[in-house]
Parts: structure tokens; C-alpha cells; sequence
């Protein structure tokens, strides 16, 4: 652009700042021509009346001259803009009802929205909070200990780290024991994430290694609950799980990879000489940062060349199956996977609330331009093109919606905390979620674009030029018979977006009522839990931890009000897995495999009784079986059907892989329970499910006894009678062993449906919504209706109609409409809630009972929506109507 045409624009915008200064320069510039002018006249010897006529008609007419300087010195777009926007303001200054009710109507859909966007922009869209994060990345398999270090040593495209969170430490300090939530990594983690800690250093190469790994990195929020934000907490030592670590830094308060729980981060312990932990042991994930130059499918041959050859490494056979897809993605992209999809349907769900918002606003602003057919027929008399009145109009409805965008905006600060609180805490980066400037910003732009939405048709149907001829009563009965068409479009399309809703809240309450009332083949009522969590090195020794037990449980079930207590170490569905490879007799496996993964569950023989959980085949475990010699187990019946296929399992005998002397014998066969979720027993990665008594021979990863258990206790006492009598019971055992977990069972198995249950509140909530919003909409063309149709309903009844007459026919608009309506929205909502497929349980996304539940009740909104203008109708006094108008 040349730079004089910049200058000139520049000068133009600056002059639209000054504009009472520039007017008292123009006002002075002409006053001072036009007494030069009249000069002139009367020096040639005219009068001064007839020397200032002359002058005049020199200048070509002064208010016609400023209008041109105006307009030449000036922005005229920017300046009637303003001048829309000041009339708009003072019209709804004029109509202060109509003004509120529209607000607050637009500011539940836009404060929705802007709730749900917050979400959306810090979990989807901002990148990750770490230096150059389209470079960081994450592997889709997982790898032992073992192939990690062979994958650090081999790959070059990219540098590597490993990780695996959901291990737990004991803080002994003095006072109560404290339990703390940690995450095991790699030397390179913090390193290739490329983050520093706020006090002291990270970990350094090698800090992995046996012998060199008793550091430990604490969160902010530990250092400053814990240690009272002492600094010189760097450098000194804490004791975890009864070892020592000295602490080498504390992170900043932001950084919460890889989830907010981790309060300690602790070097791996690559040890090659634990063969069972280093190449059995936890399967952890891989990140890495790409090289300089290096993409990321470079990056993913790489990889998938190393993992050809990686089984080769490993001192058995592993499945062909084994990473046989692994893939190399972007960090972020691994990360919120399991969100993105139900995120996107929040935000669809609100969009759809907006959209009957812009609805209801569209009808009642029709029905208000309707008292303005005068005004706009006047401004056409005058002069003005349809685009300056289209224009005006618009500008009108962007004022409205930028009012209902600030109360929704002040909606959405409220809206975000309740949504922190009904979604699961383990969603990732949502504790970071919070209203900033982009939110604001997305809030303007949401309202502009929401104005513009919602008045467009009610401006395109108000500028019709034959409102000029609006005295006419031809014209304008055809003038309403548009609008009325245009409002009865707008309520179907309403009614179609409820029904939509409805039937998407629908189905996740019929999918959230399917899986709550799901068998999980246990007991639940009346039985509290509790984990009890020694250190490690406390059953370092079998026997004392056993009678540690032993004597624990013996203490319990003597308490007043407890009727019977056993010990577990995965408590059904709490989110812990414990798993051993199996070898089954007479039973071989394809080559290159492994025996199968079975979920391994250590429990005293009081456990099935407690539990309801029957025994359907031999025998369940006695007092007998915990002794030390005893090597006998039970399998579910899932397990026994899966590979004993009509034979008796009682009798035949399996061991864990790498056991070679020790068979184990299957002495009965349990009923399925749902322990990994409430829509399956196991994972799909698992093969079956193992019970092993709990004595010395239940060896667990790594060959120990389980330490950590979960007590379940049958007892009518409540949860904090029984919570203090737990820790004074360990504490007479002299131990220092934290009791964490306390809750009932109910607890339990409610916390394991949290993310089904928030999506299915939400929806519901966003229906309901929906419904009330478009119960709104249909009683406001309904009365537009009547009241448009006053003068034809008394000369109906004056020559002889009944009221009833007048229900049928209003009856019948509103049946025209919601027939439609809700044909549309069942259509509709028929393709688009396939998208909800992988959010359901035990119903199909074209649920026929659902979709008749959503119709019958639109159906039933409308007809209660249209019964106030019904009966006005049918009030209708014939003598009054024919003087209507």
C-alpha cells in the first residue's frame, strides 16, 4: 500500500478522535470565507442582505459544504457504526424488560460455551507448559525396564525417558505416617522434557544405576505443605519406604507431569541382575524430544526397526503381539486422547444450547419489530437503502449479545469451578484450566458472532422495502404472514435441537443406569475398606509380615459392632492391578509367546464369605492354606471356561513362568467379579484371574509378598468410628504404618463410574436446559400467534364458535410444528448420536425406547407451552377483538 494512502487513512482515524476540535476549526474556516465573501459583495455596493444571499449561494450551501469536509477528512463507516451503537443503547434503555430477558437468555448459552471453551483451550489446543513442545513426543507401546536401556542406547533420532507413576511411599517423619503418591523415572526425564526444578538440580546421567538412585525431587505443593517451604530441605535427607534419599530439588508450582497426584519423583533402579524386575517388572511408558533435525516419522521408523529386534534381548519368549503397532506421536496428543472425544461433545451439547438461545432472541426479536414498522418505513420515506437499515438493526442485536456475553462471561467463572468439581480429578491438565484473556477474548468474539447470528433473519425480514407502504393493511397482513412463517421455522428448528439433546442425555442415563446396576459380583453394603500400607522393607521378611496381619485381623473382628474383617491386596475396582505370567500343565503356547497374564489376587480365606462371592466348583481356601508349604489356588470362572473348556478344573495344577519346581494346584473355581471396572472383570490385556492364599508362597512381581493389603471389614459403624479404631488398633502393633483409603465399599464403586457419571450430569443438565429454553421459544410464537390472530378469533366466536373451536385451531399450529420439529430432531439426532458410541454401555445409540421418551416428552413441552396463550385465546371477548385494530 503506498505510503500516501497510509498517511491519508492514518489522518482519517486520528480525526475521528478530535472530531469537537476539527468541528470548531471547520465552524471558524467557514464563518471566516463567508464574511469574505459578503466583504466583497458590499464593496461592490450591495446590500448586506443581498451580499450575504450571494455568499451563500458561493459557498454552495454551508451545511452541505461541512458534510462534504466530513466526509472527506473522516472514517463515515467507523463514525454511523458509533452512531448505531449509541441508538441501540438508548432503544434498550427504552425496553429494559426485554433487554434483561434477552441477556440473560443469551448468557446461559454463551457462559456455557466460554465454561466448556475454557476446558477445550487448556486440554486440546494450548501447547504443552515445557520449552519447544512440538518436539516432544511419546511412544504408543510400553517397555520393561530392561528394553527401555536398550532402546536409550540404540535410537539416535530421539532422546529418551521413561516413567511409570501410581507407586506410593511412606514418609516417615515424627507424628503420623505419611503416604505419598510418587512417580519412578528414568535420569533423563526432566531433562528431555526440558524443565528445571524452582529449588536445587534434577537428576543427573546415570542416577538410574544400582547403587547411585537414592534421590528423590519433590512437588511444590509437598515442599510447602510438608516442609514448610523450607530451602534448605535441598541437600538433606528423607526417609522413604524405610530408605533414605537425599533430596535433590523441588519443582516448580506448575509442572504436575505426568498427573497432578505425583507429589515425589524417584530415579529408576536399572538393575540387570533382577532379571524378573528388569525385563518383568512395570511396562512403562517412553517420551522422548526429537533430535535437531530429526521429524517424527523418522522418529517412528526408528522405533519400529528397534522393536523387530527387541524380543531377542529378552530371557524368554515374548508375543508376536507385543508392540507389534507401536507408533511414535506427539506428546500432547498421547496425552488427552481419552478427553478429546468427550470434550468435543460438551462442546457440541453447549453449541446446541447457544443455538436455541439465538432462537429465542431471533422470536422475540421479531415480535418487537413488529411495534417498529412505522420507524423503519420512515427511515426508507427519508432515504435510507436496505443496508443502512439492515445495518442498524444488526448493530442492535450485537449491543444485546455483548450484554449477555458479560453476564455470561461472569456465568463461566462459576460455571469452570463446578465443572473442576464434577469431572474426574484424574483428567489431565485440568487443574490448570482457568479464565484468562484468550477466554475473554473467545467470550467477544463468541457474542459478536451470536449477535450477528440471531439478528440476521429478524433484520432481513424488517428491511423489506414494502415496508414504506406499512399503513396499508394489505400489506402488512402479508407482512405478518412472513413473520409468522419465519417464527414458526425458528420454533422448529428449536424444538429440533432439544430433541437432539434430549435424546443424547437420554442415552448416557440409560448407558450411566445400565453399568451402575451391573452385577459386580460382590458385596457392597455394609462393609468398609481400608489399605494399610507398611514399607517394603516391613515384609522384607514374609513370616513378620504375615503375623503382622495376622494379628491385626485377630484385633478387628474383636471390636465391638464388627461382624467379619479379611485382607486383599487389589481391592475390586480400586484402581490397583496386581499380574504374574502363568504356565498351565498339559498346556503349551505358540511360539515366540509367553504364557498367559493373569490378574493375581492375594486374600485370607474369610475374603469370599465377606465378599458374597460363592464358590461354584471344589472348594474355597481354609486356615489350613496359609500355611507356608501350602501351594494351592483358586480361578474364576471365566478363567476356568477359557482354558479348561468342558473339563474339571478342580485338580490340575499351573505355575508362574520362570518357577520351574513349584506347580500349584486348583482347588475350586470362584464366581466372576468386575475388578478392573464395572463393564468388565479384567483388562483386555489380561487373560484371567488368579486367587493365591495369603501366606510366603504368595509371590507377587519381583517374587515378595504383598505388603500393601486392604482390609474389608463387615461392621455397622461408620466410617469415622472405625477410622480411629483402625489407627489406634496399628498403633497398639507398634508399627508406623499409614491407614489410607478409608471408605465403604459403596465409595468405592461409585468412584469407579466418576467419568460416565459427570458426562451423563452434564448432558442432563445441558437438556434440561435445552427444554426449558425451548419452552420458552414455542410459548412466544404461540402467543405472537394469538396476538396476531386477536381480530380473526372474534369474528369466529361472533358468529358462532365455541372456545374449544379456538383450541382446535391454535392446537393444531402447535401440533404442525412439533410434528415437525421433532421428526427433524429424531432424524437428526439418528446419525449424529453414533458419535456417542464409545460413551455407552448395555444401549445402542438408536435406542428406539429412548427416542420415543424424548418425543413423547417434547411433545408433552409443547402442548404445556402453548396452554397460556390457549386459554387467553379462548377468553378472547368478541365485542373487544373487532375493536382491535
Amino acid at each position: 500500500m503506498p505510503l500516501t494512502t497510509l498517511r491519508s487513512l492514518f489522518t482519517r482515524f486520528s480525526s475521528f478522535f478530535r472530531r469537537s476540535h476539527l468541528e470548531r476549526e471547520l465552524h471558524a474556516e467557514l464563518d471566516s470565507h463567508l464574511q469574505h465573501h459578503i466583504d466583497d459583495s458590499l464593496r461592490r455596493g450591495l446590500s448586506r442582505d443581498e451580499a450575504r444571499r450571494q455568499a451563500l449561494l458561493r459557498l454552495g450551501g454551508l451545511e452541505q459544504t461541512k458534510e462534504l469536509v466530513r466526509n472527506q477528512r473522516s472514517l463515515p463507516f467507523l463514525e454511523t457504526f458509533f452512531q448505531d451503537l449509541r441508538y441501540a443503547f438508548r432503544l434498550l434503555r427504552k425496553s429494559p424488560t426485554f433487554a434483561l430477558v434477552s441477556a440473560l437468555t443469551l448468557a446461559l448459552g454463551i457462559g456455557a460455551n466460554t465454561a466448556i471453551f475454557s476446558l477445550v483451550d487448556n486440554i486440546l489446543l494450548r501447547p504443552l507448559p515445557f520449552p519447544q513442545p512440538q518436539n516432544l513426543v511419546s511412544l504408543t507401546g510400553t517397555y520393561p525396564r530392561g528394553a527401555f536401556v536398550a532402546l536409550r542406547d540404540q535410537i539416535k533420532s530421539l532422546d529418551v525417558a521413561a516413567y511409570y507413576e501410581g507407586h506410593e511411599f511412606n514418609l516417615n517423619r515424627r507424628g503420623e505416617p505419611l503416604r505419598l503418591s510418587g512417580t519412578v523415572v528414568s535420569a533423563e526425564f526432566f531433562k528431555v522434557l526440558g524443565v528445571r526444578p524452582f529449588l536445587g538440580a534434577s537428576f543427573n546421567p546415570g542416577d538410574d544405576r544400582p547403587g547411585q538412585n537414592s534421590f528423590v525431587i519433590l512437588s511444590h505443593s509437598l515442599w510447602q505443605q510438608q516442609f514448610a517451604s523450607d530451602p534448605s530441605i535441598i541437600g538433606r535427607s528423607i526417609e522413604l519406604e524405610g530408605v533414605s534419599r537425599q533430596v535433590l530439588g523441588v519443582m516448580p508450582a506448575d509442572f504436575h507431569f505426568p498427573s497432578a497426584k505425583t507429589q515425589v519423583w524417584i530415579p529408576l533402579d536399572n538393575d540387570p541382575r533382577d532379571t524378573i524386575a528388569y525385563w518383568a517388572g512395570d511396562f512403562m511408558p517412553i517420551i522422548g524430544r526429537l533430535c535437531p533435525s530429526t521429524s517424527i516419522p523418522q522418529a517412528r521408523s526408528e522405533v519400529r526397526l528397534f522393536q523387530s529386534g527387541v524380543g531377542k534381548l529378552f530371557p524368554w519368549p515374548m508375543p508376536t503381539s507385543w508392540n507389534a503397532d507401536i507408533s511414535v506421536v506427539e506428546l500432547k496428543h498421547g496425552m488427552i486422547s481419552d478427553i478429546r472425544s468427550r470434550l468435543v461433545l460438551l462442546l457440541g451439547a453447549v453449541a446446541l444450547i447457544l443455538l436455541i438461545a439465538c432462537v429465542n432472541i431471533a422470536n422475540l426479536t421479531l415480535s418487537r419489530s413488529s411495534t417498529r414498522e412505522k420507524e423503519i418505513a420512515l427511515r426508507f420515506a427519508m432515504g435510507a437503502d436496505r443496508r443502512r437499515v439492515i445495518r442498524q438493526l444488526l448493530s442492535e442485536s450485537v449491543v444485546l449479545a455483548l450484554l449477555g456475553g458479560f453476564f455470561g462471561f461472569l456465568l463461566a467463572t462459576q460455571g469452570l469451578h463446578l465443572l473442576k468439581i464434577t469431572l474426574p480429578a484424574d483428567t489431565p491438565r485440568l487443574a490448570d484450566a482457568h479464565i484468562d484473556l484468550r477466554v475473554l477474548a473467545f467470550t467477544g468474539v463468541l457474542a459478536v458472532l451470536t449477535g450477528l447470528l440471531f439478528g440476521l433473519a429478524p433484520a432481513l425480514q424488517s428491511s423489506r422495502e414494502d415496508l414504506a407502504a406499512t399503513l396499508n393493511s394489505v400489506t402488512r397482513g402479508a407482512f405478518a404472514s412472513i413473520s409468522h412463517r419465519l417464527r414458526s421455522a425458528l420454533a422448529i428448528a428449536e424444538i429440533a435441537f432439544a430433541v437432539l439433546l434430549v435424546i443424547s442425555a437420554g442415552l448416557l442415563l440409560r448407558s450411566f443406569w445400565s453399568l451402575s446396576h451391573v452385577d459386580p459380583g460382590f458385596r457392597i453394603t455394609r462393609v468398609l475398606t481400608a489399605r494399610i500400607t507398611p514399607n517394603q522393607s516391613f515384609c522384607a521378611d514374609p513370616a513378620r509380615c504375615i503375623s503382622f496381619y495376622d494379628d491385626l485381623l485377630t484385633r478387628i473382628r474383636a471390636l465391638p459392632g464388627v461382624t467379619s474383617a479379611a485382607l486383599v491386596n487389589t481391592l475390586p475396582l480400586g484402581g490397583r492391578v496386581a499380574k504374574r505370567a502363568i504356565e498351565i500343565e498339559n498346556q503349551t503356547v505358540a511360539p515366540g509367546d509367553s504364557g498367559p497374564l493373569f490378574w493375581m489376587d492375594v486374600v485370607t480365606p474369610e475374603y469370599f464369605n465377606l465378599m458374597h462371592i460363592p464358590v461354584t466348583a471344589g472348594r474355597s481356601f481354609t486356615p489350613s492354606d496359609l500355611a507356608s508349604q501350602s501351594n494351592v489356588v483358586l480361578v474364576s470362572a471365566a478363567t476356568a471356561r477359557r482354558f479348561w473348556r468342558n473339563q474339571n478344573v478342580v485338580g490340575t495344577h499351573l505355575r508362574f513362568t520362570g518357577d520351574k519346581e513349584q506347580w500349584r494346584t486348583i482347588v475350586g473355581v470362584v464366581r466372576d467379579v468386575r475388578a478392573y471396572d464395572l463393564q468388565r472383570p479384567i483388562p483386555d490385556w489380561m487373560n484371567g484371574t488368579l486367587y493365591l492364599p495369603f501366606n510366603e508362597s504368595a509371590t507377587l512381581e519381583g517374587g515378595r509378598v504383598p505388603s500393601e493389603m486392604s482390609l474389608v471389614v463387615q461392621t455397622a459403624l461408620d466410617e469415622a468410628q472405625l477410622q480411629s479404631t483402625l489407627r489406634r488398633t496399628i498403633s497398639s502393633l507398634g508399627a508406623d504404618i499409614p491407614v489410607t483409603e478409608l471408605k465403604p465399599m459403596q465409595a468405592v464403586v461409585s468412584e469407579s463410574v466418576s467419568t460416565p457419571a459427570s458426562t451423563t450430569i452434564l448432558f442432563l443438565t445441558f437438556a434440561a436446559l435445552a427444554v426449558f429454553l425451548g419452552a420458552i421459544g414455542i410459548y412466544g410464537v404461540l402467543s405472537f400467534l394469538v396476538a396476531t390472530r386477536t381480530r380473526e378469533f372474534g369474528i369466529r366466536m361472533s358468529l358462532g364458535a365455541l372456545p374449544r373451536d379456538v383450541f382446535l385451531l391454535i392446537f393444531k399450529d402447535a401440533a404442525r410444528f412439533a410434528f415437525a420439529g421433532i421428526t427433524l430432531g429424531l432424524a437428526s439426532a439418528f446419525v449424529i448420536t453414533r458419535l456417542l458410541s464409545s460413551e455407552l454401555y448395555g444401549v445402542s445409540p438408536a435406542d428406539p425406547y429412548t427416542f420415543l421418551g424424548a418425543a413423547l416428552l417434547m411433545t408433552f413441552v409443547t402442548f404445556l407451552a402453548c396452554y397460556i396463550p390457549t386459554r387467553r385465546a379462548m377468553r378472547v371477548d368478541p365485542m373487544i377483538a373487532l375493536r382491535y385494530e
